[in-house]
Formats: structure tokens, sequence, C-alpha cells
């Protein structure tokens, strides 16, 4: 006889154990409690450095939490979690000035935020790069750094030659150990590092890459830029500032319409169709008397104009009287040594 479909097990009601709600609850509100704060540090710190925290070790971020204690908070949190607290609040009329939506936009790969509450962004960024770790090369990371194999001597025998003859790298063996013929290039800065260039470097004893925080993004009252623009100086944007105004008053010249930028141009400007009209006529007043009175007397212009080339050809023939004069204590020198010891 075929045996029954009938299910054997115990039809009982499943009720979660003692134990399950209250952790189910707990970690409810811890997830609550992240996107709270998350939200909240936007609002009270919204000078924010986005840093990128991959191959970054939990001592290492322990170090940097605490050179930045009084100065700065660094939240981590999953992607998900972060997206989310974004989205639910970037609606809500109270955070609308933050512009969170910009910053969902850069919520991608191992990400973090540290809001500075006090102090200079720049200082900020540079204490958190100064804490850097070195490490060995890897197979299949991203290399930072163009890496370089100097000559000379690499302190392995000889049976360690195929290593060199996988990479194509050029060897000779002298006294017992194996030599480089030539520099060779061995990991281009942005490709991954491959197997066999890891287990060389591991045998050379190099640590060619320093890990540690990266700052990426930079947030500050709604907006968001490069980190980049933290290195331009005070000089910098003067001189660019200058540069801008420059055109613009070029600009407002060209077209005839005055601005703030082109009214020292313009003053100067009418000061010499002044400067040029009483020249012609009998009137003139202080800026222009030395003016008149080269029109006046020419002479004196030709003779200051006479006077500068003057002085430069007599600093050059000063110049010139220099190799001459010590050109005859050389033929002296030569002279007093012109003998031999049969002479």
């Amino acid at each position: 006889a075929q045996p029954s479909c009938t299910n054997q097990f115990n039809h009982k009601t499943l009720e979660p154990e003692a134990d399950m709600a209250p952790a189910d609850a707990a970690k409810l509100a811890k997830k609550n409690a992240y996107l709270d704060k998350l939200v909240t540090l936007f609002k009270d710190y919204p000078r924010v450095l986005v840093i990128q925290a991959d191959h970054v070790g939990s001592k290492q971020f322990q170090e940097i939490r605490t050179s930045l204690r009084g100065r700065a908070e660094i939240v981590m949190g999953k992607n998900t979690m972060i997206r989310t607290a974004l989205r639910l609040n970037m609606e809500k009329e109270e955070y609308a000035h933050l512009n969170l939506d910009k910053v969902l936009e850069i919520v991608k790969g191992n990400i973090g935020f540290v809001f500075v509450k006090e102090g200079d962004l720049n200082d900020v960024r540079n204490e958190i790069q100064s804490n850097r770790v070195p490490a060995a090369a890897r197979a299949g990371i991203v290399a930072q750094c163009d890496v370089f194999l100097p000559v000379g001597p690499t302190g392995l025998d000889p049976s360690q030659t195929s290593f060199f003859q996988a990479l194509n790298i050029a060897t000779k063996i002298v006294k017992g150990q194996i030599e480089l013929v030539s520099q060779v290039h061995i990991i281009v800065t942005g490709k991954r590092v491959g197997t066999s260039e890891a287990v060389l470097l591991k045998k050379l004893a190099i640590e060619p890459f320093a890990f540690g925080l990266n700052v990426l993004q930079v947030y500050d009252n709604g907006s968001v830029f490069d980190a980049k623009v933290l290195d331009l100086t005070d000089d910098m944007l003067t001189m660019k500032f200058m540069a801008g105004l420059k055109n613009i008053a070029a600009f407002s010249r060209e077209l005839g319409v005055p601005c703030e930028a082109s009214v020292a141009h313009a003053v100067a400007n009418g000061f010499r169709n002044i400067a040029a009209l009483c020249a012609e006529i009998d009137f003139t007043f202080s800026e222009i008397e030395t003016i008149k009175e080269f029109f006046a007397d020419p002479s004196k212009f030709a003779s200051l104009a006479a006077a500068a080339p003057a002085a430069a050809a007599g600093g050059g023939a000063a110049a010139a009287a220099a190799p001459a004069a010590a050109a005859p204590a050389e033929e002296e020198e030569e002279e007093d040594m012109d003998f031999d010891l049969f002479g």
C-alpha cells in the first residue's frame, strides 16, 4: 500500500520566542536612530567632507577619529541606509535648504562623512590625509602610484630568476645574487596589480602603496564640489579675480557701456584727451606741467633720452674692460710657468 500524503508535522501555532521580539525591536530602533542622527548632523554641521575608506583598518580608523575629536565627527554606514535617510528627509520642509538630493547622487562605493564642527575644512582634510599606512601591493587592487624597480642588486639568489622571467625583466647574476640591468616600470597608476607583480614586490620587501582615508567631495551648505577646490589659495583666487576684472573692463570699453570695472580706464583715457587738448592751447594745470615743459623745450627730452643709452653703454664698456684686464694676467701666468727641468 502506498503511504498517504498526510502531513506528518505537528500543527502547532508558531509563536516567536520570548527573546526574538525585543532583539528585532532593538535592531529597528538602532536603524531609526542612525537615520535621525545622519540627517540631524547634516542640519547642525552643514560643512562635510565625503571620504573613501578603502583598505583602511580599524586601528588606523580609530587613530583618525582620535585626532579629530572635538573638531569633527566621522559617520560611516551602509549605502542603502544612507540613501534611505536622505530620501526620507530631503522632501521635508525643514531639510529642503540642505539640498540632500545632491548628496544622494554621490553615495557610491565605500564612503563616509566627516562632519566638521569647528576649524577650517582644509585643515581637517590635511589631518585626515596625513594618517597613511604603508602597504604591500596586493593582487587585484588598483594601483595608486607608479612603481619602479631600481637598477642594481635585488638581494635574491639565482633560483628566483623565474619571477623576473615571467615579467620579461632582464637580469644578470653578479656575486651570487640577481641584479637588474635597467630600471623597470612594473606597476602603472590606475591599473590593477597582477599576481606576478605582487609576489615579486613581496619578495623584494617593497611596500609601494600607502592607504588611508581619501577626501573625494566637499558638501558646504547645500553645495557639492570636488575636493580639489580646497587646494585653491587666496593668492590664486585673487589672481583669477583680477584676470576676470580686466576682461570685463576690456569688454565694457569695447562696447562703450560703462561699468565699475571700466571707470578707472575711462578716467585715464579722459585725462589723456584733456592733456592732449591743453598741449595745443594756452592753458595748463599742475598734472600736465611736466608735459608742457617737454613740448616747450624738446632738448630736455633729447638729453634724457641720450643719457639712458650712454649709461647702458658705459656699463657694457665696464663689463668688457674687466675680461680685457684679466687677459694679461693669464698671459703672465703662462709666461711664469713656461719652464722645464732641462731649460
